[in-house]
C-alpha cells in the first residue's frame, strides 16, 4: 500500500497551523497528494476538474456570498440592529430561542439551507443579538460582544444539527438504516427519525437554558457596573 499520498494531510495540518489561506492550503494539499500518488499534471488537473463538475450543485451556495456582501455594504447589519433596538419586548434570550426553534422546525422538514452562518447568522442574527444584548448590558465590552456572536452561531448549530435528524430523508438517518440493515436489523427511516425527536427536544431545552444563563450574566455584569459607578 502506498502511503505517500497521505502527505496531503500533513500539508493541510501545516498550512492551517501556519494560518495560511485555507483555499490555497487545500489546493496545495491536493497537488501534493496527486503528485505523491504518481499522477501527472494533466491527469491531476483533469481529476480536480471532474471533481468540481460533479460537486457543482453544492457550490451554488457560493453565489449568495456576493449578494450578502453587497447587502452588508448597504448597511444590512446596522438596519437589523436598529430594528431589534426598536422592539422593546425583544430580549437576547427571546430572539435566539425563537431562531433556534425555527431552525429546528425547518430542519425537521429538510429545509436546511434556509439559514446558516454565512447567509443568516453573520449578516442578521449576530447583529440582532448584539443589539438585544445591549438592552441588558448597555456597556457591552469586546469579550461580551464576541461571546454573544459565538452564542448566535452555536444556536444555529444546535437548531440545525438536532433538527435535521428528524427528517426521514436526511443522509445520517439513511446511513443509520444502512448500518443496521447490514447487521440484520430492519429499521424504517421513519422509526429512526421519530426516536430523534426526544434528543432534539432535550437539546433545545439545554441550549435554551444556556442562552437564559448568558443573559442573566449580562444583567449581573450591568448591575455590578452600575453599582460601581454610583459608589462614591
Amino acid at each position: 500500500m502506498n502511503y505517500w499520498p497521505l502527505l496531503g494531510v500533513a500539508a493541510v495540518v501545516a498550512g492551517f497551523a501556519l494560518r495560511l489561506n485555507p483555499m490555497l492550503v487545500v489546493v496545495a494539499a491536493g497537488f501534493v497528494s496527486g503528485f505523491a500518488a504518481g499522477l501527472s499534471l494533466p491527469d491531476l488537473l483533469a481529476l480536480i476538474g471532474s471533481a468540481f463538475v460533479n460537486a457543482r450543485a453544492p457550490m451554488l451556495v457560493i453565489l449568495t456570498l456576493p449578494v450578502i456582501g453587497l447587502l452588508e455594504h448597504a448597511g444590512l447589519r446596522e438596519h437589523a440592529q436598529r430594528w431589534i433596538a426598536g422592539l422593546y419586548f425583544m430580549s437576547l434570550s427571546l430572539l435566539l430561542i425563537c431562531y433556534m426553534a425555527l431552525r429546528q422546525i425547518l430542519g425537521a422538514f429538510g429545509l436546511t439551507s434556509i439559514g446558516g452562518h454565512a447567509q443568516t447568522v453573520r449578516p442578521l442574527i449576530a447583529p440582532m443579538a448584539e443589539a438585544a444584548a445591549r438592552k441588558t448590558q448597555p456597556a457591552l465590552d469586546d469579550e461580551q460582544r464576541e461571546r454573544t456572536r459565538a452564542l448566535a452561531a452555536a444556536t444555529d448549530n444546535v437548531g440545525l444539527f438536532f433538527g435535521e435528524d428528524v427528517f426521514v430523508a436526511f443522509g445520517a438517518v439513511l446511513l443509520i438504516q444502512t448500518f443496521y440493515s447490514s447487521n440484520g436489523i430492519a429499521l424504517e427511516p421513519w422509526a429512526i427519525a421519530v426516536w430523534a425527536i426526544p434528543t432534539a427536544f432535550a437539546a433545545f431545552l439545554i441550549h435554551a437554558v444556556r442562552i437564559v444563563v448568558f443573559q442573566y450574566g449580562l444583567r449581573a455584569s450591568a448591575a455590578a457596573a452600575d453599582g460601581t459607578e454610583r459608589t462614591p
